[in-house]
């Protein structure tokens, strides 16, 4: 019995009901997003409807149309994410597997670049480790940094003319 009220109690809490849910799970499934991850999209869809409203923004007129189209968003970022982790993927694979330097060729480089790295100046030695190796963009570095995307600009053209100029020194590239 106490069961039953406070299923009752958390169902009237729920900002979606199950014609609401039905069509936001069915959105995100015909945008693409396996069905493994319909359930985390659903709560996203709950998540940002009482976000709206703790923030004091007046309830969405049709709920409904909102939850879709906020669903509909959702499979957009969520092919955009898988894209970018896909990209990712690929760059780190032809990391370790250049296809034209032999296993002695990319050690010699991998030492070189390394040396060269720590030849930089930590600023520019930073910038250039979350630019390529993290793969972060220019503005969430510099975010992250509390400097100007410029600063970011100007910090990675100099490590990588360094850098250039110190594999060429060097006869790596």
């Amino acid at each position: 019995m106490l069961r039953r009220k406070a299923r009752r109690a958390q169902e009237d809490d729920d900002p979606l009901d199950a014609a609401q849910e039905r069509r936001v799970r069915a959105v995100l499934a015909l945008g693409g997003v396996p069905q493994t991850d319909l359930p985390d999209g659903v709560q996203q869809v709950r998540l940002r409807l009482l976000e709206r409203a703790a923030s004091g923004k007046e309830a969405p007129r049709d709920v409904s149309a909102w939850a879709a189209v906020v669903a509909s968003n959702l499979a957009m970022d969520w092919h955009r994410a898988k894209r970018r982790q896909e990209r990712i993927g690929e760059r780190l694979a032809s990391l370790r597997q250049p296809e034209h330097l032999s296993g002695e060729d990319t050690r010699v480089l991998s030492l070189a670049v390394a040396r060269g790295l720590d030849e930089l100046p930590d600023a520019q030695r930073q910038v250039l480790v979350l630019r390529f190796y993290a793969d972060l963009p220019v503005r969430s570095i510099a975010d992250e940094l509390g400097v100007p995307e410029g600063t970011v600009k100007s910090r990675l053209h100099t490590a990588v003319r360094a850098l250039r100029a110190r594999l060429h020194e060097d006869e790596v590239v």
